[in-house]
């Protein structure tokens, strides 16, 4: 049970890790007025974008919560409503250049990181760790975890 625990608390650890560096290297690379939860709505409007019933689903909380972020990146620059195709009353938030830009450097820092992790535990150590991840990591949503 020990190995349990271990692990599981480890995982949530390097989970953390990660999105800490992925927010300090955007925000090293100009994106500064951002949070990690941002990153977490740009994950869901790459590549087509998204309603904000879907980006409530998406992040776990309510459409309130989700309308709130999105006029805060709108605010910023970073998406823009756009009509729904098929629903008149829905609209569909896409990333502008501005939010594009700020996921190719958040895939900067990503890469930057795990960099890092590689140099610790070696490239064959990694691949076997991420094929091991592949394999009971469920594909899905990402959102920050709250509780």
């Amino acid at each position: 049970m020990a190995d349990e625990i271990a692990l599981s608390a480890l995982l949530l650890g390097a989970a953390s890790t990660l999105v800490e560096a992925i927010h300090e290297g955007t925000s090293r690379r100009g994106f500064g007025d951002l949070r990690p939860t941002h990153g977490f709505v740009f994950a869901r409007l790459a590549p087509d974008g998204a309603t904000i019933s879907q980006i409530a689903e998406h992040l776990g909380v309510t459409k309130q919560a989700a309308s709130q972020l999105v006029e805060e990146l709108v605010g910023k620059g970073y998406v823009e409503r756009h009509p729904h195709p098929g629903d008149a009353r829905a609209k569909v938030v896409v990333l502008t250049e501005r939010g594009w830009a700020c996921t190719r450097a958040a895939d900067e820092a990503a890469i930057e990181a795990v960099r890092s992790w590689i140099d610790v535990l070696g490239p064959d150590r990694v691949s076997e760790l991420t094929n091991d991840l592949r394999r009971v990591v469920r594909p899905g949503r990402l959102r920050p975890a709250v509780w």
